[in-house]
């Protein structure tokens, strides 16, 4: 199978591209540098040229408090940038899995969102990755596979372990939100089964959940975090309020992803740190 990737340089880009040739698949990855996606030409003759299978779209704009500063930017990656994508595969036949977000949802629920739980994003951000499922539906169907994920992590990027770790190294403590809820997903959990969803015979279409199992906030995680790395006892977590940690795009406060599909289970995420340590003792950051 051919497979091409978007955004093949980012951290979720990367261990897709890894995962792909893994599993023998021949895979064209292209990076940001390679493939501006809200360049539609560009688009249409790279995807043109290549003849994929499948097409992974793993290019967005991921800095959530950026896009409230730059949401027109924003936009036109993860909105338009994300239809290009789409519908360039579609022009050769080939079947897109894109990748969205839990920010899709503004937090209400005390139970895990679903895929027919209606959408209410509450920053810039989850409005553009709203905008970008909208547009792969509206270029692609019949032949899309629209993935939400939730709070990424991996070794080939920044992300909040990385933070942890290196804040554990120069303060006695740290002070984390312990009241936002949500599924820590390690980017090589994600992108296998997404690599999975590629070499289905018969396609997942429409939207599915895909994130880890068990759920934490974001400071358990950083516990977590902060015990596996050996770090000095002195340095402590201490627990704080949305409220106390104002940020300039706002948070659903729950966004648990579960499925009510037949669609893979990831493992949990205590099983997705516990790998990523191991990863990133071996990877230069």
């Amino acid at each position: 199978m051919r497979i091409l990737i978007t955004g093949a340089g980012g951290m979720l880009g990367a261990d897709v591209h890894t995962a792909a040739r893994t599993a023998a698949h021949e895979t064209i990855a292209l990076t940001r540098s390679e493939l501006d996606i809200t360049d539609a030409g560009a688009v249409r003759a790279a995807v043109g040229d290549a003849r994929p299978d499948v097409v992974i779209g793993c290019a967005a704009w991921t800095n959530v408090d950026g896009a409230e500063r730059e949401p027109e930017a924003a936009h036109a990656v993860n909105g338009p940038g994300a239809g290009n994508v789409a519908a360039a595969a579609a022009a050769c036949g080939a079947w897109t899995i894109h990748v969205s977000t839990d920010y899709v949802f503004d937090g209400a629920k005390r139970t895990p969102y679903l895929e027919s739980d209606p959408v209410s994003p509450l920053s810039q951000y989850g409005r553009t990755k709203l905008a970008g499922e909208r547009a792969v539906a509206e270029h692609a169907p019949g032949a899309h596979t629209i993935v939400r994920t939730a709070w990424l992590f991996g070794a080939h990027g920044p992300c909040f372990p990385k933070t942890m770790l290196r804040l554990a190294a120069e303060r006695d403590e740290l002070t984390v939100v312990g009241d936002q809820i949500g599924c820590p997903t390690f980017t090589g959990h994600l992108a296998a089964a997404l690599v999975g969803l590629a070499e289905q015979r018969e396609r997942t279409a429409g939207v599915v959940h895909l994130a880890a199992s068990e759920e934490c906030s974001w400071c358990e995680f950083a516990q977590a975090v902060i015990e596996r790395s050996g770090a000095p006892a002195a340095t402590r977590v201490r627990p704080i309020t949305t409220a106390e940690y104002p940020t300039p795009a706002p948070r659903p406060a729950y966004s648990v992803l579960r499925t009510e599909r037949d669609a893979p289970i990831l493992p949990c995420w205590q099983d997705g740190l516990a790998s990523f340590m191991t990863e990133l003792a071996g990877v230069t950051v």
